[in-house]
């Protein structure tokens, strides 16, 4: 445990090494207005924190810098969080539309405050069918568009063995609309083995197109949207850096890898901080995660966060993901 002293002046260091990102010195953190410590005594309380783990003096350097596990004490205890002038002029930018349009503008919107990358994982696709559409393009070749209860679009061309008139592809999509909307892709897969002798053979043909369609598209990875990757460039703490730069930027292109960090979010209630170096969440030591679930109608469907490096303004990013996550929850609760 920390006396009012040490954290006082933990905080100080942390903050100044947030903006200026170099080691800082005790006589440095003397001439902050509010600490009001004499230099020996900061280089008193400094040698502690360094021994408790919490700073660290890098190469031969005077000045000291914080360590993940000074960073997580940072956030964890001396963060407030002023949230509502924020929100009421972020308010309109996330203008309710449709879920991808919503996605997308929530990764910009985080990429672009925070001039760190933004990334957001999409809702789960839904199971089931409202609406179910047979184009023809040419012969033999079709056109299926599978409408989701929440306006969900996917289009997917086929190549059936047979070929169809346009009105017979009316006349399928009319039955298939009447007695199969709403079911889910299992659903749809179990009726069409049972009732499969009693169709038409064109309705029969083309309800298993249908099953085929939906089938690929539940088993699509969930989509990530990151934006700003760019903005890494500017960060003094990678462009010096090569080698951080690359494993940086391999991240982003790892969907997968992306993915779990973002599924172990959607499982926490609010606002969550993984620093690289203090856990196996995040996988670089120069990275740092603030990222929060979003909702739909009071379920969580995603996560989305802000990825950066560990030397960032926390405070800031929490309120930047916190907000962000609210307008995304009450732009796609509100789209019906």
């Amino acid at each position: 445990m920390l006396d009012d002293r040490a954290r006082l002046l933990l905080k100080s260091l942390v903050e100044r090494y947030i903006a200026d990102g170099q080691p800082v010195g005790s006589r440095t953190l003397s001439r902050i207005p509010g600490l009001e410590l004499s230099p020996a005594t900061i280089r008193n309380v400094m040698s502690d924190l360094e021994e408790m783990g919490l700073i660290v003096s890098p190469h031969t350097s005077a000045g000291r810098i914080p360590t993940a596990r000074g960073y997580r004490l940072f956030v964890d205890t001396m963060l407030t969080i002023q949230r509502d002038a924020m929100a009421s002029g972020l308010g309109p930018t996330l203008a309710p539309d449709q879920p991808q349009k919503v996605i997308a503008n929530a990764a910009n919107l985080l990429s672009s405050l925070s001039q760190f990358v933004g990334v957001v994982m999409a809702p789960r696709r839904s199971t089931s069918f409202r609406h179910i559409e047979f184009l023809r393009l040419s012969e033999r070749r079709l056109l299926v568009i599978l409408v989701s209860p929440d306006g969900d679009v996917q289009n997917r061309v086929i190549f059936p063995e047979v070929d169809f008139s346009q009105s017979e592809l009316v006349e399928a999509s009319n039955f298939l609309n009447a007695h199969y909307s709403g079911l889910s892709i299992e659903q749809m897969r179990e009726r069409l083995q049972s009732e499969v002798e009693t169709l038409r053979g064109e309705i029969a043909a083309l309800m298993k197109a249908a099953v085929q369609v939906g089938s690929e598209v539940l088993s699509e990875e969930d989509e990530v949207i990151v934006s700003g990757e760019r903005n890494l460039l500017s960060v003094s703490d990678f462009s010096g850096d090569l080698g951080q730069l690359r494993r940086a930027f391999d991240l982003f292109e790892q969907k997968a890898q992306l993915m779990r960090l973002l599924d172990v979010s959607s499982r926490a209630e609010g606002v969550r901080i993984y620093i690289g170096g203090e856990s196996q969440v995040v996988p670089y030591d120069e990275l740092s995660v603030v990222s929060a679930p979003y909702e739909v109608d009071g379920q969580v469907v995603g996560t989305l966060g802000v990825i950066g490096p560990t030397r960032m303004p926390y405070e800031r990013m929490i309120q930047i993901v916190d907000i962000t996550s609210r307008l995304v929850s009450n732009a796609l609760s509100h789209r019906k």
